[in-house]
């Protein structure tokens, strides 16, 4: 398979043609984003074992998204159920993408927890809330940079491999491996990617909120409104970004998948 290399000023057009992708159908990407959280939570609210099944069911949902963001690309109709199309194919491998991704996760936060006594596990996994005293704890600190450091490899990982497996009929190792070996000859754009979604994702409503927030009335509900307006803008914009990059690095599979 050929994975091509990018130049780093592909990461920001990933994140314009995911865009013009979102515009297209804008109020429909909205509502599968949507349904997919709604989807998610719903299971994670199953006692015991939901919040680890919502895990698992990651990947097929990440397929649907990316059916309905191929076939935007393409001009096609979106059947009813695409939200539900991940279901449909190659879906024990995408099943098993998802254990893989959350026993990484766990060994992760499992390696952390010999810095904070499992404070940041317990957060993450349990929801248990600590005092601030305890997050200000520069153990917390330590714990977290080095799970985000594991994290970026499984995140490498994972990037690609849901749509290799359920569009490519891919194994779920070599899934993984031809993600991870397109992330790392791209690293370049994925930085020029993580820039640019980090400064419209954080620090856009924070300026907004800086310059809006503080009035009475309307200017205390104004800075959340458009918080809230960016999100649903944004969220869809990602998910298209994630098939554009796809769509580019993997651009001699288009015609196959």
């Amino acid at each position: 398979m050929q994975v091509l290399t990018l130049p780093a000023k592909r990461g920001l057009n990933w994140l314009i043609e995911g865009f013009a992708i979102f515009r297209r159908k804008p109020a429909l990407l909205s509502f599968l984003v949507l349904g997919f959280w709604l989807s998610m939570a719903v299971v994670s609210a199953i006692p015991y074992l939901g919040q680890m099944v919502s895990f698992i069911l990651i990947p097929v949902f990440s397929v649907s998204l990316m059916n309905a963001c191929r076939l935007i690309d393409t001009d096609a109709e979106l059947p009813p159920q695409i939200l539900f199309s991940g279901f449909h194919r190659n879906l024990q491998t995408l099943l098993a993408l998802g254990v893989v991704y959350v026993t990484a996760s766990l060994i992760i936060l499992g390696l952390s927890a010999l810095f904070d006594g499992g404070l940041l596990f317990r957060m993450l996994v349990l929801g248990a809330m600590p005092d601030r005293d305890a997050l200000a704890d520069t153990s917390v600190f330590i714990s977290a940079q080095l799970a985000i450091c594991l994290l970026i490899p499984v995140m490498m990982a994972f990037w690609f491999a849901p749509v290799l497996a359920a569009w490519h009929d891919m194994a779920a190792g070599k899934s993984l491996f031809f993600s991870l070996i397109a992330c790392a000859r791209n690293w370049r754009p994925f930085l020029m990617y993580s820039l640019a979604v980090g400064i419209i994702g954080v620090f856009v409503p924070r300026m907004t909120n800086a310059l809006l927030g503080g009035g009475e009335g309307i200017g205390q509900i104004l800075p959340s409104l458009i918080t809230v307006a960016i999100s649903l803008v944004l969220l869809p914009t990602l998910y298209a970004s994630f098939y554009i990059s796809y769509r580019d690095i993997f651009v001699s599979l288009r015609d196959e998948a």
